[in-house]
């Protein structure tokens, strides 16, 4: 049996991807050159096990550092907390402004509910109440009732959550946003109220309350005199415009001397068409005079004259239609009657419908209530809530530890970067 081409020393066949001249090392063939390396590896000397882990001056200086910003002030932060801060109760309330209107009669004119104006806007009520508990008006208010400054000064040994302000009004107003806290969700207002005295934050919270019922009723009376107002000045110029209307006609009445223009036509031209009967039956009579008198018969000539003197009267009640002589002809009179006439109605229907307007406002401004819905009264503490010591002390411990960290991680890379 022939040996494989390698055995035999012929050439080697190398592998895709295999440089030429590289032997292809097939298990159990030794590779002196790996055996080399191992050998000399073998040779070099075990260096010694680490030493023991020890402390060295930065990590004193850390541990003072941690002390010095942490520890410390975490130390005087509890002895101030819990020798020197006061006590302080607080007084809760919530609030909603509601507004109930009965709905209206049914309008016989149609659609005079929409003149009116009235409509029910507690939702911007209780955004405006919102502000008005922020803002130096309340504050001032609520001063002069109460000595807020007197209320929040009981703790003279407590400086940070004692009143630490002057006699300025802005310094009162910074006391305020904290010792007053706000919540508004879903048009309910929810307030809390601190002071070193629990009927003192009682007091304040009824003040609180008071005044924004005297701000929902001030905004009810705004908004009931809008409506009215609007009404008042609709039906002061209906009334005026009816005014004028009816005293143009009254004038026109006394240039033409006439009370109804229009009966007056009505009444020419009855007499008109009775000289038309009248001169129908002339004629008549007339033909039958000639079919059986005598041609001369003096009854002929008077019922000829009788015939045209009625012509003649017809033509003259119907020249009073028109102008002659430079008068103002009849038609003209009535024209100008009719347009007076029908400024006059609209005025009338005008001053109908704002009429009616006002009395649907007035009826509304009457029923519509807007007032404030207190859904909790001011309450009365037992036992003093604030200041929560344990949840102060646990939040300045992570805040100093947390500047501990980072400025550690600061100067630490400042100095590395040396």
């Amino acid at each position: 049996m022939n040996r494989p081409l390698a055995q035999q020393g012929g050439p080697v066949a190398h592998r895709p991807g295999q440089a030429a001249g590289q032997q292809v090392i097939r298990p159990g063939q030794h590779n002196p050159q790996m055996q080399a390396r191992i050998q000399a590896a073998m040779q070099q000397p075990v260096l010694p096990p680490a030493s023991p882990a020890r402390l060295h001056r930065r990590h004193y200086g850390m541990a003072i550092s941690f002390v010095l910003m942490v520890i410390v002030p975490i130390l005087l932060s509890a002895m101030y907390i819990y020798t020197r801060a006061s006590d302080q109760y607080a007084s809760y309330v919530g609030f909603s402004v509601r507004s109930e209107s009965a709905a209206s009669p049914t309008d016989v004119l149609g659609g005079l509910g929409s003149l009116v104006g009235v409509t029910s806007s507690s939702t911007s009520d209780t955004d405006i109440l919102f502000k008005f508990i922020q803002s130096r008006d309340l504050v001032e208010r609520v001063d002069a009732r109460i000595d807020l400054r007197d209320v929040w000064s009981k703790a003279p040994n407590d400086p940070i959550f004692g009143f630490r302000g002057g006699e300025s009004l802005e310094d009162l107003v910074k006391e305020w946003e904290r010792k007053v806290r706000i919540h508004y969700d879903s048009g309910m207002i929810d307030l809390r109220v601190l002071a070193f005295d629990a009927s003192d934050a009682q007091t304040i919270a009824n003040a609180i309350l008071d005044e924004g019922g005297i701000l929902i009723n001030q905004l009810n009376d705004i908004a009931r005199e809008d409506a009215l107002r609007y009404a008042r000045d609709e039906l002061e110029r209906a009334q005026d415009r009816l005014r004028e209307a009816r005293q143009e006609v009254t004038e026109f009445r006394n240039r033409y001397q006439l009370v109804d223009p229009v009966a007056d036509v009505q009444g020419q031209i009855g007499v008109v068409t009775s000289l038309q009967q009248q001169l129908a039956e002339q004629l008549v009579g007339l033909g039958l005079l000639r079919a059986n008198a005598q041609p001369d018969d003096p009854r002929i000539d008077q019922a000829e004259l009788r015939i045209q003197v009625i012509r003649d009267q017809i033509e003259a009640e119907r020249q009073k239609f028109g102008s002659t002589g430079g008068e103002e002809a009849l038609s003209d009179v009535v024209g100008q009657f009719e347009i007076l006439t029908v400024d006059r109605q609209f005025a009338e229907a005008s001053y109908t419908a704002a009429l009616a307007s006002f009395e649907t406002a007035r009826a509304e401004a009457v029923r519509q209530s807007r007032y404030l819905a207190p859904y909790i009264r001011p309450t009365l503490a037992q036992d003093a809530e604030f200041p929560e010591r344990a949840k102060l002390l646990l939040m300045i411990a992570g805040f100093l530890t947390v500047l501990w960290v980072i400025g550690s991680l600061i100067f630490y890379s400042l100095r590395d970067r040396r």
